[in-house]
């Protein structure tokens, strides 16, 4: 209940400085709408279909990239975090690639698979598979070396030692980057289809800025603040419920 109180007098204190800046500041519409607005042009978006349609495609994008930066990014790490002499001659490049912005390819992205879907998806698999990819191999060094002993003694090698060992120890330290990988692949997502897609959030934002709709343009920046919050939302359930599954959530919730 505390929770609920909190979230509730911290967005209506920042709704009403937000309207005292629109009063006070004399501001144009056009340059900072107040709430009323806002309302008014999310309202215009939702009955004209167009915020569901753009919301639909970003998800559809965010989630084909998210999952293949996920699938590679933990499988590769799982592999070269165990065989640390590969990972010892991969790690200088990827240690030059990762401080990379997504946005730096973007160039050469559009030049390699045009306009559309592609970019983006492209751009949310980089912006998520690098801290996955480290932090899986950062983990898999951290395995406590007792498991590693109990499953030689019974003969477990191979795949089954990486999903049945490997994988269940280092989650916990995994799941910390899938939700940090979330959070940076969804800002990139906004960032890819400002410029190389033409539906979705991103390219609502710009269609907004190009009509001179601040009131459509702010909606959509609310949007995609709530929808990122919701999916780190979801993904915590997902991870409680992996934890647990993998016997780390104690039974009063606590991990």
């Amino acid at each position: 209940m505390k929770k609920v109180i909190h979230i509730v007098v911290s967005f209506t204190a920042l709704i009403l400085i937000w309207l005292l800046a629109v009063i006070f500041g004399n501001w144009n519409k056009a340059l900072l709408p107040s709430p009323l607005n806002v309302v008014e042009g999310f309202k215009e978006m939702v009955y004209s279909g167009v915020l569901l349609t753009s919301i639909l495609d970003s998800m559809l994008r965010f989630a084909i990239g998210y999952c293949i930066a996920v699938i590679t990014g933990v499988t590769l790490g799982l592999i070269l975090g165990w065989f640390r002499g590969v990972w010892n001659y991969i790690n200088p490049i990827v240690q030059l690639l990762r401080p990379i912005s997504p946005i730096a390819w973007l160039p050469f992205i559009v030049l390699w698979f045009g306009i559309g879907d592609l970019p983006a998806i492209v751009i949310i698999f980089i912006a998520a598979f690098f801290p996955i990819l480290l932090t899986t191999v950062t983990a898999v060094s951290k395995v406590d070396q007792t498991y590693i002993k109990v499953a030689r003694n019974f003969g477990i090698k191979g795949v089954s030692f990486l999903t049945k060992i490997v994988l269940p120890s280092a989650f916990p330290y995994i799941a910390t980057s899938l939700h940090l990988a979330l959070g940076t692949a969804w800002v990139f997502l906004v960032a890819g289809e400002m410029v190389g897609a033409q539906t979705g959030l991103g390219y609502l934002i710009i269609d907004s800025r190009n009509n001179l709709r601040a009131d459509m343009l702010l909606s959509s920046i609310i949007v995609i603040g709530l929808i990122g919050l919701i999916l780190d939302s979801l993904i915590g359930l997902i991870e409680k419920s992996i934890l647990n599954k993998f016997g780390f959530v104690a039974n009063d919730g606590r991990t």
